[in-house]
């Protein structure tokens, strides 16, 4: 297909195509003429991707180019490749190291790891080194000072509900037909996927709510 089918079928206008092109965030379409190209499938499939991550994820450019990169190496296998690639992904905010409720709340994290028996991440990388680690230490911290329920018998049932939704998330990704569409996938449904989880734990709370304090 020309640009402007692309552009059509994609959603995203030839300026934003073209930019993405000089970003090296979509790779080159086969040329046709000097000023010409064609492209296929493989483009529409990135473009919705690239989209996923900037346009909806808010993912910086050069943050976004990381997770192409990683998911374009085809040295590492699929499960590398899903690690590398979401180790990739913006993860904020960042343990403050000023912080003295910081190291408690690292070991209440590692207690939490133990109870649920969560050891490992991509490339068989220990979780202690996970950005979502940093930000799981981060947020113990603040619920730590401002005295709320944190300590690692607290957390698990929240560790046990993230599993039943990995599961989920992995079976949903295993109908994508290929290694690439599913490692794609994957990426594309953690950043779409995630204010999916939050606004039903929202309305949850509201349905659990009515039933238990609700008028009758």
């Amino acid at each position: 297909m020309r640009l402007a089918e692309l552009s059509a079928r994609s959603g995203v206008s030839t300026a934003t195509i073209k930019f993405y092109l000089r970003e090296g965030l979509l790779h080159p379409g086969r040329r046709v003429t000097a000023t010409q190209a064609d492209y296929d499938e493989g483009h529409l499939r990135r473009l919705r991707l690239v989209r996923a991550l900037i346009q909806v994820g808010r993912i910086p450019v050069a943050s976004a180019r990381d997770v192409l990169a990683a998911l374009a190496d085809e040295k590492l296998g699929p499960n590398e490749r899903l690690g590398t690639a979401t180790w990739a992904l913006p993860h904020r905010p960042a343990p403050d190291e000023t912080d003295p409720a910081v190291e408690a709340a690292r070991r209440t994290a590692d207690e939490l790891m133990d109870r649920l028996g969560w050891g490992c991440g991509p490339t068989s990388d220990p979780l202690p080194t996970a950005p979502a680690r940093g930000m799981l230490v981060t947020a113990i911290a603040a619920l730590s000072r401002l005295g709320y329920p944190c300590s690692a018998e607290d957390l698990e049932p929240y560790g046990r509900a993230a599993e039943r939704i990995a599961v989920t998330d992995l079976d949903m990704v295993e109908r994508y037909g290929t290694p690439d569409e599913q490692v794609e996938a994957a990426v594309a449904l953690t950043v779409l996927y995630e204010p999916v989880v939050l606004s039903l734990r929202r309305l949850a709370e509201v349905e659990e709510s009515h039933r238990r304090f609700g008028e009758e």
